[in-house]
């Protein structure tokens, strides 16, 4: 899968999310770093959003935009 990712230089280094899964975000004192950081970020909160779904009845729609 391929996700969007907002990279921002800071003080500290870069700091680094994924606005389509809120919440998810890292950082690194370089850019190589943070890209890293969020790539595991997103695998750990997908495992958690499985976890979270194991009892529920999952469908997936298309929707035009």
């Amino acid at each position: 899968m391929q996700y969007k990712v907002a990279l921002r230089q800071t003080d500290e280094g870069y700091s680094v999310s994924c606005p389509a899964l809120p919440g998810c975000w890292s950082q690194g004192q370089t850019e190589e770093e943070a890209l890293e950081n969020i790539q595991d970020a997103i695998r750990e909160y997908l495992d958690v959003l499985d976890l979270n779904l194991l009892d529920a009845e999952v469908r997936e729609v298309e929707i035009a935009v």
